[in-house]
């Protein structure tokens, strides 16, 4: 049985940092996020733990290319996925911890 994943986009408070990942298990790899459970990490340096985009896909491979797409683009078009789903830029945690 395949199993899905998730390409996910964080970014700090003032949103002067964005962070790409991908994951299989997004409520998992939140708590890791925002627990800083990899004290050294990108995403714990630049204290990076607001979930501002997520979009799931039926494989991990889908997941995988679609995280390579977008971290190969420009930060502009970042900026415009995230605003085209989350024009707020809520932190979307509240969602996800549901699950």
């Amino acid at each position: 049985m395949e199993r899905g994943g998730t390409v996910y986009i964080l970014t700090n408070f003032t949103h002067t940092t964005l962070y790409v990942g991908v994951t299989s298990d997004l409520l998992f790899r939140m708590i890791e996020h925002r627990e800083k459970f990899y004290g050294g990490s990108f995403s714990a340096r630049f204290n990076l733990n607001k979930l501002v985009y997520y979009n799931s896909f039926l494989t991990i491979e889908e997941a995988i290319a679609e995280e390579k797409r977008i971290k190969g683009g420009s930060r502009i078009k970042k900026i415009k996925l995230i605003q085209r789903i989350n024009p707020e830029w809520k932190d979307l945690w509240e969602e996800v911890k549901e699950w």
